[in-house]
């Protein structure tokens, strides 16, 4: 899977558009947009913390 099938399938794990994924975890919309477009590619460890922290948060509200 590329990094931003990978991103995109992060935020949609979590049920919020970019606006408000972008807002929750403090990333830039247009960054997002760019990633999950893949004309930019974030640095490997922001990838897997932002899997870790969605994940995360997915089991503390259950």
């Amino acid at each position: 899977m590329e990094t931003n099938e990978r991103i995109r399938s992060i935020r949609e794990k979590t049920g919020l558009n970019r606006r408000e994924f972008s807002d929750k975890y403090g990333i830039p919309v247009r960054t997002l947009e760019e990633w999950e477009a893949g004309r930019r590619t974030p640095p490997e460890y922001v990838v897997r913390l932002l899997s870790y922290v969605v994940e995360f948060q997915l089991i503390k509200e259950k």
